[in-house]
């Protein structure tokens, strides 16, 4: 079975800024959250139905722990990632926990230990609750700038409200994220093992994955210029994730949401396209659902 889209890190290094950038977008940001002290992180959530992005940043740097066989720092990749910039730094699909881990391993695309961690949450009417949840990384050698990993949620009634997913912008989920990278088919068989399908389509473009909860593009850099009228994250050190394609209810909604952020947008292709240089590294696309 194929493993659709969790979530979305959104790596930044001023996280008020970025939850307010969200905002002028026509989203719902929820409240400040601390991982825990080994990861040195703390985060703003953007719930969808089924999938969210992570708004992060790196708080506190000394209690991060380092990479290690067999582990993965997740503190210690996003504080890389940001001291080389802004911008989408993990993709991360649904899980299952210590078999996606052992999954992982027999395809030769990760050999590491299930990380396991709770954090407090709380609820619109200040109640605070327990969420937690089940971490198994992978690794592709030639995305070494993209963290891939699987979450399986231990308290989905806890975490998931439907009052968050409503938002200004009407957008009701993620219709993609994209990659960049300078051949895509090269990444082809582990995207495949990742997600669990084999049914990947290319195109003159690139290649898309199919997930029963939005697509994974990766397109060469010429494509992403001429779908999205933006320029691609730097690639010579390997494929970066670059976009987040927003499926929207109402294509006006989503224009007048833009303006009255004071958002510089264009429409491209049919579609609403907010750039990296505003959109802190990232590119965002609405589409018509």
């Amino acid at each position: 079975m194929s493993r659709g889209l969790d979530h979305i890190v959104h790596a930044v290094r001023d996280l008020d800024a970025a939850a307010e950038l969200y905002r002028r977008l026509g989203f719902q940001a929820g409240a400040r959250n601390r991982h825990p002290r080994t990861w040195g992180t703390e985060n703003h959530i953007v719930q969808l139905p089924g999938v969210f992005v992570e708004l992060l940043t790196v708080s506190d740097p000394t209690r991060i722990a380092p990479h290690a066989p067999h582990v993965f720092s997740f503190g210690a990749f996003n504080r890389d990632f940001l001291a080389r910039g802004q911008g989408l730094s993990m993709l991360v699909l649904e899980g299952g926990g210590a078999g996606d881990a052992e999954a992982f391993r027999a395809a030769g695309i990760g050999d590491f230990e299930v990380y396991e961690f709770e954090r407090e949450g709380r609820r619109p009417d200040g109640t605070p609750i327990k969420v937690a949840f089940s971490l198994a990384f992978a690794a592709d050698p030639q995305a070494p700038d993209v963290g891939f990993f699987t979450c399986q949620h231990r308290h989905p009634e806890h975490f998931w409200n439907p009052a968050f997913q409503v938002h200004p912008n009407s957008a009701i989920g993620i219709a993609g994220a994209v990659l960049v990278a300078e051949n895509p088919t090269d990444h082809h068989i582990f995207l495949s093992a990742f997600v669990g399908e084999r049914d990947i389509q290319a195109t003159s473009s690139g290649i898309t994955v199919p997930t029963p909860r939005g697509d994974i593009q990766v397109m060469d850099p010429v494509a992403f210029r001429s779908h999205f009228g933006t320029e691609p994250p730097d690639i010579a050190n390997g494929a970066r994730l670059a976009a987040l394609r927003f499926a929207v209810r109402d294509f006006g909604a989503a224009v007048d949401a833009l303006k009255r952020g004071g958002v510089p947008a264009q429409v491209r292709m049919g579609r609403i396209v907010v750039g990296p240089d505003v959109g802190m590294g990232a590119t965002f696309v609405f589409e018509a659902a």
